[in-house]
């Protein structure tokens, strides 16, 4: 890639032919801010555009300085990612490209909470979001000659898509070092998570590029962790409503014992995937209708 002019300590690059420009969103939920990825020289691909912010989008066009923008991606739409490429797309003639707007890839249980008027875990969500091309699983798009592939990781939510560039991969918010990816209902699924981590395992890569935070250097052992992460909370779960029905809420007090109050209602969304999941594999029942505030109990074989 051509020298970037590196006046500013939020444009870094963490990789060859890979730059990063960082939103300046720092946050709770965003760590440092979102990462915005520029990919290779003359002909550039732009992953995560980013929040609507003045600043970001002079970042980039300073980094992508005149050449030409082939694609902008989307790896899912929250809105801390996703907002700023309308702006982009015009200013720069490039089309976007994404899986679906923000309820593609939802399963039929998920897609079942939002038609009954459940949106406890849908702010964040960009609701205009509507790509100019849609991706499919798998797809490769060329830069450069280079090849780029499109990897559905539904989990974080059901339309993101992480993105293969040699041993390289843009990982969104799918795998981050500095945080466990959150998973919240009706836009996050667990079920859906743990199948894309595996799938990642599948395959080789160096490192992680993500969303937010740093480098993630040991792909393998990160994937492995999350797993066993999220394993292990469910055997909390399943620990703590053997003989007692409990809502999610009551779960997460107990089982959460090392976050802030701030970030209950959060934990209480990861709580309340981890419900559905368990009851999508009867393991779980819940005694009534399907919801945060709905007490559930192990299942008695």
């Amino acid at each position: 890639m051509s020298p970037v002019p590196n006046t500013k300590a939020c444009i870094t690059e963490p990789a060859e032919n890979i730059v990063c420009i960082l939103a300046p969103n720092p946050s709770p939920m965003t760590f440092k801010g979102t990462n915005t990825y520029i990919i290779d020289n003359s002909e550039l691909a732009i992953i995560d555009p980013g929040p609507l912010d003045e600043e970001h989008f002079n970042n980039i066009l300073e980094v992508t300085a005149g050449r030409t923008v082939k694609y902008i991606f989307l790896t899912h739409s929250h809105v801390d990612h996703s907002p700023l490429a309308k702006q982009l797309s015009v200013e720069l003639n490039t089309p976007i490209y994404g899986y679906g707007a923000s309820d593609t890839g939802l399963s039929s249980t998920m897609l079942s909470l939002l038609d009954s008027g459940y949106h406890s875990g849908s702010e964040g969500i960009d609701y205009e979001f509507n790509p100019d091309y849609l991706i499919k699983n798998d797809e490769k798009f060329y830069l450069n000659n280079k090849e780029i592939s499109a990897i559905h990781t539904p989990g974080h939510m059901g339309n993101h898509v992480c993105f293969q560039y040699g041993k390289v991969l843009f990982s969104g918010d799918h795998v981050m070092g500095w945080a466990t990816s959150m998973v919240s209902p009706p836009y996050g699924d667990l079920r859906q998570f743990m199948i894309s981590c595996r799938l990642l395992q599948t395959k080789e890569f160096d490192l992680f590029l993500p969303g937010h935070g740093d480098i993630v250097k040991n792909p393998s052992e990160r994937l492995n962790f999350l797993i066993n992460h999220r394993l292990g909370r469910e055997r909390q779960i399943k620990e703590t409503i053997k003989n007692t029905p409990l809502t999610a809420l009551e779960i997460t007090e107990i089982v959460y014992t090392d976050v802030e109050n701030s970030l209950i209602p959060a934990a209480t969304r990861n709580v309340f995937a981890h419900l559905i999941d368990l009851s999508e594999r009867g393991l779980v029942d819940f005694l009534g209708e399907i919801s945060e505030k709905t007490k559930a109990i192990l299942h008695d074989k």
